[in-house]
C-alpha cells in the first residue's frame, strides 16, 4: 500500500506467507543436521589465529549452506552474493538478518576452493544428497537433461597469444607478469548460439538470429518430481551438448524416463540408454529438407511439457543481477563483439547461404541499438 509505514512484523509476516506457499529451503533446513558437517569443514579449511585481530571468518557450516545454495539453483559466486541480499527465504535459509553481513563472491569462491584442495567437496555434498533421500527428498519422476550458457568477460589477446591458448600454453608474456596471468580466462571459448525467428504478419522471409557467446556451459541433471539438481559438470561454451549426456545421468532416480532436446538425440546415445535401462524421451529431430511429421510433432510436443521444467531451474541465471556470470573473481569487464580483431577464440563464421544473421554493432536490430546506448550511459 502506498504511503504505508512499515511495521516491526513485516518481514515475519512476509516469511508466514512464504512457508504457507511451500518453500523448499525452509523445509530442508528443518530435515538436515548441518551440525554434523562442522568436523569435517573445520579440518578441511582451517582457520588462521586471529590474535593479531582482523575481521571474523563466516563459520564454516554457514559457508557450507552458502554453497548447498550455490549448486541447488546453478548460480555463479556474482549471482549467489546477489540472491542471499535479495531473497528473504535465502536469508532464513542462512540465519541471516537484514543487517548481516553477507560474503561475498570472492569469499564464497575462496571457501569452494579450500574445499576442493582439502579434496572433500564431492564426500561433503554425497553425504547433504543421502540425508535428503533419508529426508523423503528421493530422486523420482524420472530426470530432465540440459545445458545452459555461462556468460564470461571476454578477452582481449594478440594474434599470438590466442594461437599459444588454442594450443594449451601460456603466453610467454603472461608467465612474467603473474598479476596479468590471474586476471586471464584461458578455459572460456566462443559459441553461437542460435535462435529461430518468430514468423512476420507480411509474410516475410524469415531470418534466424545467430549469437556469440563467450563463457561456459552448465550441464545438470532434475529429478522431475522435486526439481532438485542431482548431477551437474561444467564445461567451456564450445563443447557439444550430447556428449555430455553420460555424465549428467543418475542413476539413482527411482524411474527410468530421459528428458532431454533434440542436441542430445543420436544413436550412440540412444543406445548408451538403452544399454543403462534408460528409457529416451528425448525430442526427435526434422528430417533434413522434409518437412517435420504431425506424429513426431504432436509427440514432441507431449515432451516439452515436461522437459520445460528444466529452464525454471536456469531462470534464476536470466534474471536481473550481475552483468556477467563467472565462477572466478576478478574485475568487470566491458561489452565486446565478435567482429572486433583482439577477442580470445573468435567465433567461427556462418557457411554462406546459411539464413541466419550475425548480430553487430551495426546491425539493424532495434534491441540491440537500444542495448548499446545504455552500455554507453
Amino acid at each position: 500500500m502506498v504511503g504505508r509505514m512499515p511495521g516491526l512484523f513485516d518481514i515475519d509476516e512476509r516469511l508466514r506467507e512464504l512457508s504457507a506457499k511451500g518453500d523448499d529451503l525452509e523445509c530442508i533446513k528443518g530435515f538436515v543436521d548441518f551440525g554434523k558437517f562442522r568436523a569435517d569443514l573445520e579440518a578441511a579449511v582451517p582457520r588462521a589465529d586471529r590474535s593479531r585481530g582482523g575481521r571474523p571468518p563466516f563459520d564454516h557450516v554457514f559457508m557450507f549452506k552458502v554453497l548447498i545454495l550455490q549448486t541447488m539453483h546453478a548460480l555463479s559466486d556474482e549471482r549467489c552474493e546477489y540472491l542471499i541480499k535479495d531473497r528473504l527465504s535465502f536469508m532464513r535459509f542462512l540465519g541471516l538478518g537484514l543487517a548481516d553481513p553477507v560474503p561475498d563472491a570472492n569469499t564464497i569462491w575462496t571457501f569452494r576452493e579450500a574445499l576442493k584442495k582439502a579434496k572433500v567437496i564431492d564426500a561433503l555434498f554425497l553425504r547433504f544428497d543421502e540425508a535428503l533421500r533419508a529426508s523423503g527428498y528421493l530422486a523420482m519422476g524420472g530426470q530432465i537433461v540440459d545445458a545452459t550458457i555461462v556468460a564470461a568477460p571476454k578477452q582481449r589477446n594478440t594474434a599470438d597469444e590466442k594461437k599459444a591458448i588454442k594450443e594449451g600454453r601460456i603466453p610467454q608474456d603472461w608467465k612474467d607478469k603473474p598479476a596479468k596471468l590471474g586476471q586471464k580466462d584461458r578455459d572460456a571459448r566462443w559459441t553461437v548460439k542460435y535462435r529461430k525467428a518468430k514468423p512476420r504478419e507480411d509474410a516475410a522471409p524469415l531470418v534466424d538470429l545467430a549469437i556469440p557467446a563467450f563463457g561456459y556451459k552448465n550441464h545438470v541433471s532434475i529429478d522431475r518430481h522435486h526439481g532438485l539438481i542431482r548431477l551437474w559438470t561444467a564445461t567451456d561454451a564450445a563443447a557439444f551438448d550430447g556428449a555430455r549426456l553420460a555424465d549428467v545421468l543418475d542413476k539413482e532416480n527411482t524411474a527410468s524416463e530421459v528428458w532431454a532436446d533434440t542436441a542430445y538425440r543420436s544413436a550412440k546415445n540412444e543406445e548408451m540408454l538403452a544399454k543403462r535401462g534408460f528409457v529416451s524421451r528425448i525430442h526427435r529431430k526434422k528430417p533434413k529438407a522434409r518437412p517435420l511429421p504431425e506424429r513426431i510433432r504432436i509427440a514432441n510436443a507431449r515432451k516439452s511439457k515436461v522437459r520445460s521444467a528444466v529452464e525454471h531451474v536456469f531462470a534464476h541465471q536470466r534474471t536481473d543481477g550481475p552483468h556477467y556470470q563467472d565462477d572466478r573473481p576478478r574485475p568487470c569487464a566491458g561489452e565486446d563483439w565478435p567482429r572486433q580483431s583482439r577477442l580470445q577464440h573468435a567465433p567461427s563464421r556462418v557457411a554462406p547461404g546459411a539464413e541466419r544473421a550475425w548480430l553487430r554493432p551495426d546491425s539493424r536490430n532495434t534491441r540491440l541499438r537500444e542495448r548499446q546506448k545504455r552500455l554507453r550511459l
